[in-house]
Order: C-alpha cells, then sequence, then structure tokens
C-alpha cells in the first residue's frame, strides 16, 4: 500500500489521528527534505528512518519505491509541509505506482492553499489555483491568459517575488484587490487585504518574510 500523508504546514499540532497511525504503521517513509519531517517524527515520539524523494533525485526513487511496494511494503510520502503532490514533488510517483496496480490511499491533511483561501473573505465557490508563476518565459503569456478569468486566482510566491508580481498583476489585470496570507499557522502568522497598490506601497516600506499564499479577487 502506499500512502499521501499529509502533515502540518507550521503548528506541529495540524496532523491527524490516522495521518499519526499510517506513519508509525508504514515500513518506510520518503520526504522532501528529511530534516523537517525528523522533527515532526521526534516531537511524536515516532522512530522512523526516512528516505529522501525530491525534484533531483526522483527518477531514481521512483523504481526503488515501486520496488519495494511490489515487495508488499508499506510506504508514505510526505511533503516539507502540507499535502504531497500539490506544487511539490510526487505526482509523477504517484502515477507510477498506479500503473503498477497498485493501491494509493490519501491520508487529508494541513494545506496552504485552503487554509489561505478559508480566511480570506473572498468567493472561493469556484478558484483557479495557478500555484507558483514562471520566473520569465511564459510569465506574461500567463498573465494575459488570466485578464479574462472570472473565479478568485490562487497563487504560490516567494518573499523575494512577491513585489514583482503585485506590480505585475497592476500591469496586467488592473487595480485587482489582493489577500496575502503568511506563515500560516505559525507564530508570525499574517494576513493583509487591501487594493494591490495599497499592498504594492506597504510592502516597498515593510518586506515581509515567510511562505506566501496570494490570492486576487474575481475580476467581476
Amino acid at each position: 500500500m502506499f500512502y499521501v500523508v499529509g502533515t502540518p504546514i507550521g503548528n506541529l499540532e495540524d496532523i491527524t489521528f490516522r495521518a499519526l497511525r499510517t506513519l508509525k504503521e508504514v515500513d518506510y517513509i520518503f520526504a522532501e527534505d528529511t530534516r523537517v519531517t525528523k522533527k515532526l517524527l521526534k516531537f511524536y515520539e515516532i522512530d522512523k528512518i526516512v528516505y529522501q524523494y525530491h525534484e533531483h533525485n526522483k527518477l531514481h526513487q521512483i523504481q526503488n519505491i515501486v520496488n519495494l511496494l511490489k515487495d508488499e511494503k508499506q510506504i508514505a510520502l510526505v511533503t516539507d509541509a502540507g499535502t504531497p503532490c500539490i506544487s511539490d514533488p510526487g505526482y509523477e510517483l504517484v502515477n507510477e505506482v498506479l500503473k503498477e496496480g497498485i493501491k494509493v490511499v490519501g491520508i487529508p491533511g494541513a494545506s496552504s492553499i485552503v487554509t489561505g483561501a478559508s480566511v480570506s473573505g473572498l468567493d472561493m465557490r469556484r478558484m483557479a489555483y495557478e500555484g507558483f508563476l514562471p520566473k520569465k518565459k511564459g510569465r506574461q503569456t500567463l498573465f494575459n491568459k488570466l485578464k479574462e478569468e472570472e473565479r478568485t486566482i490562487g497563487i504560490l510566491e516567494s518573499p523575494n517575488r512577491i513585489l514583482k508580481t503585485l506590480k505585475d498583476i497592476r500591469e496586467y489585470l488592473g487595480e485587482r484587490y489582493v489577500v496575502i496570507t503568511r506563515e500560516l499557522t505559525k507564530v508570525y502568522e499574517e494576513i493583509i487585504r487591501g487594493d494591490v497598490s495599497e499592498i504594492i506601497e506597504r510592502l516597498e516600506e515593510k518586506p515581509i518574510k515567510g511562505e506566501i499564499v496570494l490570492f486576487i479577487r474575481a475580476k467581476d
């Protein structure tokens, strides 16, 4: 059995009983960053060796994991924080496991996207999730496509690029209302709301740090 396990996005208490039981029972745990996962396991007194699965070793590890599953080993995949395979490594692995006819089970957990959306105050009956934006190639093309998007838009962004992204929003999408959710569930959790020009001015005076999910109000 192959388990895709959601883990906390910051606060270590945000994990389900089922996720903890799964991590205790599996034979192997594969993680994007073993250091982060080891802290979680230590907190809950789970004694397991953690192996790496990330963007740079996935081609090698996919076959290893599939072979272990064929040997009837129980394996869990986790990411740095949140739910694997959502803008994180993992979907290729899940695809290969499914091709082998092996059952894949999702163990629900925390998600910065869903958590941010729930407190944004924006209409989330329909949302266009764009993940991380292209840094250069294809960036302008994407923004031009988003001009006519009628759903709330969700974007993952780094603190180093958030100002550039806000300025691109103003240039291509116009003066939109945006919500920045930052460091959710952590000590310095912050939610910033306002028109994009207002937020640009604020961040130019006082830059922000940490993991960011940005929401853009729908065109209408």
